[in-house]
């Protein structure tokens, strides 16, 4: 049996465990954000980058005010019900209910969740109450 598009993109993910933190880049082991972590995943998945993002702050805080993230991906991905998504899916947080989306990163098992940390590398952490409540949409990519 075949292997699934979440479970192909939880292995992809789990590669750039370690890779450190590095503004806009896209590579494991190398360095990237945690835009750059779901672009080099899609990169794995279907062996061409989505798009170019262009220039971005390293906090989101475009001057424009359009919601680049969820727009690019909903460009890209695939959006499904947050009570639908897997281990290798795509999550998009929001720090206020209001705001932005400004963070991404990829479902892991086990209630985690796989991002670039600023300052550090990318990592799995506990999805937690208070990371759950921030979550602005969840996408899957496509096959």
């Amino acid at each position: 049996m075949s292997e699934t598009i979440p479970q192909r993109a939880l292995a992809a993910a789990r590669s750039f465990l370690g890779t450190p933190y590095r503004h806009q880049g896209s590579r494991a082991a190398i360095g990237c954000d945690c835009l750059g972590l779901v672009r080099g995943v899609y990169r794995i998945l279907h062996e061409r980058e989505p798009e170019m993002p262009g220039p971005y702050a390293p906090d989101w805080a475009e001057s424009d005010g359009a919601d680049r993230l969820l727009l690019a991906a909903r460009r890209h991905l695939t959006a499904i019900d947050r009570d639908a998504a897997l281990p290798g899916d795509v999550v998009l947080f929001r720090w206020r209910r209001d705001a932005l989306a400004k963070h991404c990163g990829i479902l892991d098992e086990d209630g985690r969740v796989i991002h670039a940390y600023a300052g550090s590398a990318v990592v799995s952490s506990a999805l937690v109450p208070s990371w759950r409540r921030r979550i602005a949409a969840t996408f899957r990519f496509p096959e």
